[in-house]
């Protein structure tokens, strides 16, 4: 193993693709700091010590599924008295202090609930961007945008085309899980295939919808899932350009139908960093996602070979469902503080990855341009 990982930091001093055996290796290796210093000198090479924070509020507008996964710990059945779907002027109103307060993205995504169509998504989308023209609207994963083209009897790539001319910025990464068929009938067996969710992801592209991309890991795959997982979306890559950041999500199971498992240990959390970072050559970031791995452990991650920290995160609570410990939303001084802490530079940046600079009043970051501008080249 030793030789093998010789032979690797070989191929990437040198810059060449690493193969999926490489990503074997990596995964199989017992040196994970080994693994993770390899991570780090590619993240330094891209980014140097910068690491990048957003100030952004999340919005899960309805916890009724249709797809009842036994990964999630979020989702209400008809006849359970949890469920709720916020109205629009709802969703405004949760936004508006947060925006308010500095916020710069809102988040959106919610379950598939049996009576939302895609004329609630377009609404929701046009009133918050006619609220707050400024501020980014990350919303509506494929999974999501799959279930309104399927009520609206339409293809995805119109749904997502009415999207943008609402006011949508960028998709989430979410319900990309694991791509492998076998392992999707296991753990979500009613959400699309994972080439449906490629599929979406494609038609953003070609729209210039940016997306992030996403893998949630550490229960029923295996390392070689995770590894076709991550080949297949550094080939959509190849094919697009479209993807913004790669997000790696530990599993969570308390209150899952899975909550026999016990979870990725920290160490394989930082090695999943380290091994995306090294495979996905293609995708410009990496984001240790601190609501999933805990604001110490994403810190860490941080000289893994993860350059984002994500954001504020205020009242997430899909992965809280699901027994999070992790604090109900961080400040940006706390953040600028784990990310100094690590010995990194912290940019504050939009969701198209733009530098915000803030000025002394929050008006001075209002008049920044719209959120629908094109992407930046990073």
């Amino acid at each position: 193993m030793f030789e093998t990982l010789h032979r690797i930091e070989a191929k990437v001093a040198a810059g060449e693709r690493l193969s999926r055996e490489d990503g074997l290796a990596l995964f199989e290796s017992r040196d994970v700091l080994a693994v993770g210093a390899l991570a780090d000198r590619v993240r330094r090479q891209r980014h140097g010590l910068r690491a990048w924070y957003i100030a952004n509020t999340h919005v899960n507008f309805t916890n009724r599924c249709l797809s009842q996964c036994d990964l999630c710990a979020f989702w209400a059945g008809a006849e359970d008295n949890r469920g709720y779907l916020l109205t629009v002027d709802e969703i405004l109103d949760r936004a508006r202090p947060d925006v308010t307060a500095g916020a710069t993205e809102i988040h959106l995504v919610g379950g598939l609930h049996p009576d939302v169509d895609l004329d609630y998504y377009l609404e929701m989308t046009r009133r918050l961007h006619a609220a707050f023209p400024a501020v980014c609207l990350q919303a509506f994963t494929a999974v999501e945008a799959a279930h309104a083209a399927r009520k609206a009897g339409l293809p995805v790539g119109e749904v997502l085309a009415r999207l943008k001319a609402a006011g949508l910025a960028g998709l989430p990464g979410g319900g990309a899980e694991i791509f492998d068929p076998e392992v999707r009938r296991r753990i979500a067996p009613r959400k699309i295939s994972g080439q449906e969710w490629l599929a979406v992801h494609r038609q953003a592209h070609r729209l210039g919808i940016p997306t992030n991309a996403t893998m949630l890991y550490g229960h029923v795959e295996s390392y070689t899932h995770r590894v076709d997982h991550l080949v297949a979306l550094r080939d959509l890559q190849d094919e697009t350009r479209g993807f913004s950041a790669f997000i790696p999500l530990p599993f969570h199971p308390e209150g899952t139908r899975l909550s026999d498992l016990p979870g990725p240990t920290a160490m394989d959390n930082l090695r999943t960093v380290a091994v995306s970072r090294l495979l996905l050559d293609n995708v410009p970031h990496i984001k240790a996602f601190w609501i999933m791995l805990t604001p110490d452990l994403a810190q860490v991650a941080l000289r893994f070979g993860a350059d984002d920290i994500d954001g504020t995160v205020i009242r997430e609570e899909i992965t809280h469902a699901a027994g999070a410990r992790t604090p109900q939303g961080l400040t940006t001084a706390d953040l600028v503080n784990l990310i100094r802490g690590a010995g990194c530079e912290p940019i504050e940046r939009d969701t198209l990855y733009r530098r915000i600079e803030r000025g002394p009043r929050p008006a001075d970051w209002a008049r920044s341009p719209s959120c629908c501008d094109s992407l930046p080249s990073s």
